[in-house]
């Protein structure tokens, strides 16, 4: 059993690069692997390893600059959900593109899992999932917005669309972690709203402590690992990728027709080029070699929702 460990900190780090090679390599000698993104204003990412191996990871990260609090989330995993340890750079933890957006001056009021589902079903609060389409289309809140946005940094120009949508609203909003939400409530309090909340911790931790019998959660919720997606008790969800275009499908979805393993599903079947597919067909016949050796085949992993 793997120790699955998400985690984000907004700080201020005035040389990222000086943090990468130490963080690394305490990373790879107590064999955990998974991303983690430094930037100037903080630092994200999922880690997976033995229990002790973490532990000496998020020691470290806590005595870098302005990481004593850092908080973080444990789940488990049955198989390892990462291949490799990676620790990139990045301009953003999770990108926006909002050079005026700052979690660390002020963000939304939090709310904590257990007063959530009053929150959402109260008739003035309007409730938005800041999240990916492709995540919602597995799970969200009974009556949550969906932006349908295809990446994190489409958010402000759908609220510029759709801000007369909420007029006298009170807007409570959610993510898997809870770092879109700090940029996401910053960035609406900057537009003017002045009611601004979002779930502390994120669906994780709403996952994790409301009883499946009080949940207002529907479906599994997509995580940027190997599980793919968990569900209440953060158990493992029954999700697989498409390793064409990286979407959550379900085992039923490997006997439809347009499935080909590593190749296409029914959601990417029409969005590639047959030379596209050949492609992949060659990278898939190369996985196979190496399973057949014995030897590990280096594919783009899941990245975190910082990517």
């Amino acid at each position: 059993m793997f120790t699955v460990c998400a985690l984000y900190h907004f700080t201020r780090f005035d040389d990222p690069a000086a943090l990468q090679g130490p963080l690394l390599e305490l990373c790879r000698a107590q064999k955990i692997t998974g991303t983690l993104l430094l930037a100037h204003e903080g630092i994200n990412g999922t880690i997976a390893g033995p229990s002790s191996g973490i532990d000496a990871v998020l020691a470290h990260i806590r005595s870098l600059p302005g990481c004593e609090t850092l908080e973080w989330k444990l789940s488990s995993a049955k198989e390892r959900p990462f291949i490799r340890m990676k620790v990139r750079l990045k301009r953003e933890i999770v990108t926006m593109g909002q050079p005026d957006v700052d979690p660390k001056a002020r963000v939304g009021h939090y709310v904590d899992p257990a007063d959530w589902n009053a929150l959402i079903r109260s008739p003035d609060v309007a409730v938005i999932d800041t999240r990916n389409d492709y995540e919602v289309a597995i799970g969200t809140f009974e009556g949550a917005v969906d932006p349908k946005t295809e990446s994190f940094r489409d958010f402000p120009a759908w609220w510029d669309e759709n801000k007369h949508r909420f007029h006298n609203k009170r807007i409570a909003m959610f993510c898997t972690g809870g770092i879109r939400c700090e940029k996401s409530t910053n960035f609406l309090l900057g537009q003017g709203v002045e009611d601004v909340l979002h779930l502390k911790g994120g669906i994780l931790k709403y996952l994790e402590e409301v009883p499946e019998e009080d949940s207002t959660w529907q479906g599994s919720c997509f995580v940027f690992d190997g599980r793919v997606s968990v569900e209440h008790g953060l158990r493992e969800g029954p999700h697989e990728l498409c390793h064409a275009c990286r979407r959550p499908i379900l085992p039923d979805d490997r006997s439809r027709p347009e499935f080909e393993q590593g190749v296409s599903c029914h959601q990417c079947i029409d969005e590639t080029a047959e030379a596209d597919k050949m492609r992949f067909r060659e990278r898939q016949k190369q996985i196979a070699l190496a399973k057949a050796r014995g030897t590990q085949h280096i594919r783009v992993d899941v990245e975190d929702e910082a990517s």
